[in-house]
């Protein structure tokens, strides 16, 4: 049985003090109970957090006296799923337990020295800081810091994220009483004949007893139920991704006479194989590095992934609800993504996200604690390492949704100076096949074939997103971004009135990454917007134009990945959501769970069957020839045939150019269809214009775009009209 204790917290300077206990959560992060505790107020308005940058150097301590019944035969337990991140367990006084690390597993028998009323207290030590990295980094980010521990490197501070070092009891903790036949551990593990219809099931199960097993499909049918942990199952339903058919799981429980434990099976096959038509290259001889195999082969089918990046939905990852995560993670299945890429940066995440991801056939590309930093090799930092991954590995790898194990995020990167020789990476590659070897292994992201960037709708050399990626050559956009503005109701619960508007450097919008200091740069992109627009009057009219940019920057990139098929495999912006309200962001989702509508955008062109345009820009104007490639994406496992009508919607006047009857599009294969060209007419008062691609399947597909008057303009002959 499991006693939920009653727990205080209270700040001290040094390890042996102790100071004014206050309330805490379990789960949580001490730090946000201190402020509240103190009456900090909001802590998303202005840059109230910035007071955390003054006890970001002090120990933490938790205490409760324990409440626990223990019966004859049985022992005690204190459990504690994950404390974040040096600590110490000690009972009245007693040091049990000394521990570095934040994703591992602990536990200690307390049966012999704890009685009811005695004091636990946790003692979590100051944040780790590589020595001589932290006093010479900027304000906004320490992140170097980090780079001889396991700690989530955004709390180091991050270009959206402020710096927030917390810490604290950041998943559930408890005492546990367990009887003589406790079920120590119990993991399925699984091998799929060739046709993928019969599974060899064993169970490996630590129990001095007998244990009962019993499986049951998703309609609650025992598909086996026996004492023996090894059996086959025949005709087994697969595990899919969504959008390629159900995420199918079977439960099961193993039953001893004290204990019982639960879980799920997933049956699947993935691998990632070359991607087509990267098979040749480099070329000539003599030959020396491939594109790095990445196209995701589920189940004996080549899909094309797609989805973005996911960070923590919260600055306080311990005070995250399995409520956050399944808003969120809902509103990624319904933009039909397939694959998300957990950052590094962010670490990991709590057991329950997990779950939601078997459920709802999202796939998991699951980088560990590293991001832009030279991990070096020390035996401390190795040690620690090995540790917090092999737990890592053995508690994630009974999930479908992980597909490919990641070592960090932007290691080999000349910022970084990592590269295949570098011990940490070595050393995970181990850990994951010594522990999970069926499942794909990258040391990194990108790797080569692979691309992060661009992170604007225009890059230094005025290309816009349009140029920048149809040129591209890449096997996976694994990062890149357009920016979008916040709303206005979010900017208001950041910003003071008093600096809304006009915009300028002003503490709050450089605290929340809308502007940087010494310069109208970061993610509000002030001169690429007032470029295409002038200057804005009002905060409104930035916002629209701002969200506007960005809705057509992802629908650019993401159907242009889409259209490079299959060389290139798979496709996720930076990034999918934001632990606090930034003021501009290249998020799709503001936090905590509110669609940008960038969202909807991305969506729309992440169906799986759409026709789609490739043009070469944003803005166009009277007299230009507006051309356009006709395409028709079919990501999905079954033919299909439609009717495109293509017209161009102008100042209240419609425009249709052609209508293309595509034939048959095969599965999970592209067609390219006619062009159209059409001289743009004259229109005064237009500032805008649509492309719709009618579909009469009902997929129907638009881009808004910026439409210039520049003049009147002789008539010329309209194509394709």
């Amino acid at each position: 049985m499991k006693f939920y204790q009653n727990w205080t917290g209270c700040m001290c300077e040094r390890g042996t003090e102790r100071g004014k206990f206050f309330p805490v959560e379990v789960p949580g992060n001490i730090q946000y109970d201190y402020a509240v505790a103190n009456n900090w107020g909001d802590l998303m308005y202005s840059d109230t957090s910035r007071r955390f940058r003054t006890i970001e150097d002090n120990y933490w301590v938790y205490r409760t006296e324990l409440d626990f019944t223990l019966r004859e035969g049985e022992r005690a337990v204190f459990v504690a799923e994950g404390i974040d991140y040096i600590f110490d367990i000690i009972l009245d006084g007693e040091v049990l337990l000394s521990y570095e690390g934040m994703y591992t597993r602990t536990e200690v028998d307390i049966t012999d020295k704890a009685k009811k009323g005695s004091v636990l207290e946790v003692l979590i030590h100051p944040h780790p800081k590589k020595p001589g990295s932290y006093e010479i980094i900027k304000e906004e980010t320490i992140r170097s810091a980090a780079s001889q521990c396991c700690k989530a490197p955004s709390v180091y501070g991050w270009d959206w994220n402020p710096i927030n070092l917390i810490s604290g009891i950041w998943k559930p903790a408890y005492v546990e009483t367990r009887g003589v036949n406790y079920i120590e551990a119990c993991e399925p593990f699984y091998d799929l004949s060739e046709d993928r219809t019969l599974a060899k099931v064993r169970f490996e199960t630590k129990c001095k007893g007998d244990v009962t097993y019993t499986v049951t499909d998703m309609d609650g049918k025992v598909v086996y139920e026996g004492t023996a942990p090894e059996f086959e199952l025949k005709n087994v339903e697969l595990w899919w991704c969504n959008g390629q058919g159900t995420p199918y799981l079977y439960s099961w429980t193993a039953k001893s006479s004290d204990d019982e434990k639960s879980g799920r099976i997933g049956f699947r096959t993935l691998r990632l194989v070359r991607n087509t038509g990267a098979e040749e290259e480099p070329y000539g001889n003599p030959k020396s590095r491939y594109n790095a195999p990445i196209t995701v082969e589920l189940n004996g089918r080549r899909i094309f992934s797609k989805g973005s990046n996911w960070v923590n939905p919260d600055r306080f990852f311990g005070r995250i609800t399995k409520d956050q995560y399944y808003a969120l993670l809902k509103l990624a299945k319904d933009a039909n993504m397939n694959l998300l890429r957990l950052w590094g940066g962010s670490g990991l995440k709590k057991a329950e996200f997990y779950d939601y991801c078997d459920e709802m056939g999202i796939m998991l590309l699951q980088e560990f604690m590293l991001a832009c930093n030279n991990y070096e090799g020390t035996p401390h930092y190795l040690k620690v390492l090995e540790q917090e991954a092999t737990g890592v590995v053995r508690e994630l790898r009974r999930h479908p949704s992980i597909a490919i194990w990641c070592g960090g995020n932007e290691l080999f990167n000349n910022w970084s100076g990592m590269d295949d020789q570098s011990h940490a990476t070595r050393l995970l590659n181990k850990i994951c096949y010594e522990n999970d070897f069926k499942r794909p292994f990258i040391p990194t992201s990108p790797i080569t074939g692979m691309a992060h960037g661009s992170y604007a709708f225009e890059d230094d050399g005025d290309k816009q997103v349009y140029e920048i990626f149809q040129k591209a050559h890449n096997t996976a956009y694994t990062e890149f971004g357009v920016a979008g503005c916040a709303s206005l109701e979010n900017l208001r619960k950041i910003i003071p009135e008093d600096e809304l508007f006009p915009i300028g450097e002003t503490k709050s919008w450089i605290y929340h990454h809308g502007l940087q200091a010494h310069g109208p740069i970061r993610w509000l992109s002030l001169p690429i917007v007032r470029k295409y627009f002038g200057m804005e009057q009002s905060i409104e009219e930035l916002i629209e134009r701002s969200q506007w940019m960005q809705c057509e920057g992802y629908k650019a990139i993401f159907e242009e990945a889409r259209r490079q098929w299959p060389y290139c495999s798979m496709v996720m912006n930076w990034c999918y959501n934001e632990p606090w309200i930034t003021a501009a962001n290249n998020s799709l989702v503001s936090y905590p769970a509110d669609p940008k509508p960038a969202y909807y955008a991305v969506k729309d062109s992440l169906r799986n069957t759409i026709p789609s345009a490739r043009f070469a820009k944003f803005n166009w104007q009277n007299g230009e020839n507006f051309t356009a490639q006709i395409w028709y994406l079919n990501d999905a496992n079954e033919t299909v045939s439609d009717t495109i009508t293509i017209v161009i919607e102008l100042d209240g006047k419609e425009y249709e150019l052609l209508t293309w009857n595509t034939g048959d599009v095969e599965a999970r294969t592209n067609k390219l269809g006619p062009a159209v060209n059409f001289i743009l007419p004259s229109c005064e008062n237009a500032s805008e214009m649509t492309l719709r691609l009618v579909s009469a399947n009902g997929n129907t597909n638009s881009y808004r775009l910026k439409y210039d008057y520049k003049g009147e303009h002789k008539n010329l002959r309209m194509l394709n009209v």
